[in-house]
């Protein structure tokens, strides 16, 4: 099995692991607001920022000096003990840092062609830098790169390591991801009609788009017993859209019922599901009819990305950090926030969360629903559920 031995993370809820835990109970996210920094022609979108100062990158690493390597530092520094600690027991040779991103330093790219970026490397905006940086920073020498699926990225690098574990290539796995706020990935999505210019709202009447988010979380995977384990995987692609995903949701259920079947569970052993739900209105429809035709309205689900943003290729790395944490402190489940807008009753019943509600049963599915149909879920939870 494959334990779960730390975990760091920043996001719009915050820079530690106490204040997103509180601001993830209060539904309160500092770092969303409105911006029009971003956008061509001055316009408006709400985006999740990581505010404060982040760790710089070593003068022997300049090359790799991104924001985004630099917020993958900030999630580091939460754990580095621990990290530390398994490089030191099991040897740097038997670490593995698997990661995943969809920006990696883009913005850094386009900051050059603005003239603003007088120390630019070529290295700093290619896919693999985040994994080949935390490698060349912690010295380790195991197997490391960086996987890119869009919005699974992450999650799919949290199932690398596990598999480099399972199969005895490692004995210690540093997995996680992050991605930074670009302006290429802002306006695609705008130019895709997938921009909200309020803050996203999933599963409701007005939804109209993602906001988009930056953050970074790494876990700590070992064989070592700890109080949460990685239970189950699934992972699916249905391929049948560049953008779009399959109208019955069959890829969606596919990785749902693998992660059910490789951990051994029913659909009633889940406690809770932190659905995709990137409050575009095809995502929202057909996540919540695909839910509904596993669990049926029976467990309690919500999508936390009004309260980070859509992080895109760290999105399953965080969100996975969020159920670790709700694991971990015994956090009330996060609430789908119908305040400011309806609920769209016309979506299938799906358990969402609108009201305080403790979890039931110590196993958590995350989903991570990317384009191009490619589809990754996991299950957290307690060894002896």
């Amino acid at each position: 099995m494959t334990f779960i031995s730390a975990t760091g993370m920043v996001n719009a809820l915050g820079h530690s692991l106490d204040e997103i835990a509180r601001n993830l109970q209060a539904g309160y996210a500092p770092g969303m607001r409105a911006s029009d920094a971003w956008l061509v022609a001055g316009k408006r979108c709400w985006l999740g920022h990581v505010d404060g100062e982040l760790p710089p990158i070593p003068a022997a690493l300049a090359q790799h000096n991104s924001r985004n390597n630099r917020l993958l530092l900030a999630a580091l520094a939460q754990i580095r003990p621990q990290v530390d600690a398994a490089i030191a027991r099991v040897g740097n040779a038997r670490v593995a840092v698997i990661l995943g991103t969809s920006t990696s330093g883009v913005e850094e790219a386009e900051r050059l062609m603005r003239g603003e970026n007088h120390d630019f490397y070529y290295a700093q905006q290619e896919l693999g830098d985040p994994s080949r940086f935390l490698a060349a920073f912690l010295n380790v020498t195991g197997p490391a790169y960086t996987l890119s699926t869009a919005c699974s990225s992450s999650a799919r690098a949290i199932i690398s390591g596990q598999r480099l574990l399972e199969a005895g290539l490692v004995d210690v796995a540093i997995v996680g991801g992050a991605d930074s706020l670009a302006r290429m990935p802002i306006n695609g999505f705008d130019s895709l009609a997938s921009l909200s210019a309020t803050r996203c709202a999933p599963f409701s009447q007005q939804r109209d788009g993602i906001s988009i988010g930056e953050g970074a979380a790494l876990m700590l995977l070992t064989r070592e017993p700890q109080p949460v384990a990685l239970l189950g995987i699934g992972e699916s692609s249905d391929a049948w859209h560049m953008s779009a995903p399959h109208p019955e949701g069959e890829g969606a259920l596919r990785a749902m019922r693998m992660a059910l079947e490789h951990a051994g569970l029913s659909a009633w052993d889940i406690g809770y599901i932190n659905m995709h739900g990137t409050a575009t209105p095809l995502n929202d429809k057909i996540e919540a009819e695909a839910v509904h035709r596993l669990f049926g309205d029976r467990v309690p689900s919500s999508s936390t990305k009004h309260l980070t943003g859509h992080t895109l290729g760290a999105a399953g790395i965080c969100e996975a950090a969020l159920c670790w944490l709700i694991l971990t402190r015994d956090l009330m489940l996060p609430v789908q926030d119908f305040t400011a807008v309806a609920r769209d009753e016309s979506l299938p019943a799906c358990g969402l969360v609108t009201r305080p509600t403790k979890l039931a049963r110590p196993a958590i599915l995350s989903s991570s629903f990317a384009f191009g149909g490619n589809n990754a879920c996991l299950i957290l939870g307690r060894p002896d559920v």
